[in-house]
């Protein structure tokens, strides 16, 4: 079991603050932020560096009387013990003349590929927003990214949209208080209607562009919803009730499958890319794959696997968009591992102790790296490369764990809400490589020939 809410979800918008306004955060003159240079002392003798500053400098500054004897040993001790030298390096000899492995004349069709450039990863934020009474549960999910490049963000009873293109924000609904407060967003895949779940058990769909309610799903859950996870026409809601629920959301009677499996409440869910494996995790410490082509309406479904190898709540899933049957799991601050699946045969694959609670999980699309945020005590973002899992960066900012994270459409920038009331964008991920174009074809054969006429 992991730790929950840390604030209390009654509290309303906070009269002093404005959603969403960007902080503007003085900053040091560039030349104050210089570090002090640091040499680098693999390449310093600090022995013989010691004996000069202090005996070495002694006899320069004191000689003493002394007779030709003493001084011709003096010299012939200094030679054997290598202390006349003047510098650390000498180069005696030329080095070899390459060899060369192949003839000259295929020299210039077997060119090494040129280094790629490291890239360079900001450690700051590249914009600070206000994010006024986010609800600091751990179980929760209140932070999407949609394909049309829009952010919706939960804040109390009140959802949120910020257009990432203009910078602009706008309200989209806020919930009386018999309703309660909103425990769960997520954007279809078209990037215009949003699922919104519920502290009274009941999932509403909106169009954002009309600012309109299309219809409540009610009967999927006995309590609140706080995972959603879209799959095409399919709506997957888990509650705090334990179950899972598949909706069509284009029909009367919404609820299609019902998946039975956790015993407390599921906090996350993913569906594949390939929309057949669903992956949840719940309090119960519990990480179910489930297969949706062995789904069944009339019967609660089997799941594929079940793994019992986390040891706190399982929130942060996360499926690897270069391989369709590897997941990556993140444990509570009981567990603080990520874990990597083989979904097709359930076996654990690496397990990674981060040393700090693990709140969500995002791969990169365009590298084999790994983003993971984190809670106590660091409240950071860290950056892995995969499968090595090296650490490539840590990013700080936060003052409270970082709950919840968004990846931009376009999969370079990073959206993360924390406990401390602020949304924050990394450009962790970079810009991806724009591919060159390939050399037009000739329109037909000898064309670059001349013609005989």
């Amino acid at each position: 079991m992991d730790a929950g809410s840390m604030s209390s979800p009654s509290n309303l918008k906070s009269q002093s603050r404005c959603p969403l306004q960007e902080q503007f955060l003085q900053r040091k003159n560039s030349r104050e932020n210089l570090d002090r240079f640091i040499p680098n002392r693999s390449a310093m003798d600090f022995d013989f560096a010691n004996m000069m500053l202090t005996e070495g400098r002694k006899g320069k500054e004191n000689p003493a009387v002394s007779s030709p004897s003493r001084e011709a040993y003096r010299k012939q001790l200094a030679e054997a013990m290598n202390m006349n030298r003047s510098r650390i390096l000498a180069f005696k000899n030329k080095p070899p003349a390459p060899v060369e492995m192949f003839p000259r004349e295929f020299s210039s069709l077997q060119q090494d590929k040129p280094a790629k450039a490291r890239r360079h990863i900001p450690q700051t934020s590249e914009k600070t927003l206000d994010a006024p009474d986010l609800v600091d549960d751990y179980y929760l999910n209140l932070l999407d990214w949609g394909s049309c490049n829009v952010l919706a963000i939960a804040l109390a009873s009140t959802v949120y949209l910020w257009d990432a293109t203009n910078g602009s924000t706008s309200e989209l609904v806020t919930f009386e208080d018999g309703v309660g407060f909103v425990t769960s967003v997520s954007w279809a895949p078209d990037g215009r209607h949003i699922a919104i779940g519920l502290d009274n058990s009941e999932v509403q769909l909106w169009d954002s562009v009309a600012k309109k309610q299309l219809r409540t799903l009610r009967g999927c859950h006995r309590s609140r919803v706080g995972s959603l996870a879209w799959n095409n026409h399919i709506l997957t809601t888990g509650g705090m009730d334990g179950c899972i629920v598949n909706n069509d959301v284009r029909i009367r009677s919404h609820i299609v499958e019902t998946y039975r499996g956790h015993e407390q409440e599921v906090c996350g869910l993913k569906w594949s890319a390939s929309g057949q494996q669903l992956a949840s995790g719940g309090n119960d410490n519990l990480l179910h794959i489930w297969d949706r082509s062995v789904a069944s309406s009339n019967s609660p479904t089997q799941w594929l696997h079940r793994l019992e190898d986390h040891t706190a709540a399982v929130k942060a899933l996360a499926w690897c968009p270069f391989q369709g049957n590897l997941l990556a799991s993140g444990g509570g601050g009981g567990d603080r591992c990520i874990k990597f699946w083989n979904t097709h045969t359930g076996a654990c694959l690496n397990s990674v102790d981060t040393g700090s609670q693990v709140c969500a999980l995002l791969w990169n699309k365009n590298e084999r790296e790994l983003l993971s945020s984190h809670g106590f005590t660091q409240n950071q973002l860290t950056l892995w490369k995969y499968p090595s899992m090296a650490k490539i960066a840590e990013l700080t900012g936060h003052t409270s764990r970082v709950l919840y994270m968004a990846q931009s459409p376009d999969g370079c920038t990073v959206a993360s809400a924390a406990g401390d009331e602020t949304l924050r964008f990394w450009n962790v991920f970079g810009v991806p490589e724009v591919a060159k174009p390939a050399p037009k074809a000739n329109p037909e054969p000898f064309a670059h020939l001349n013609r005989i006429r």
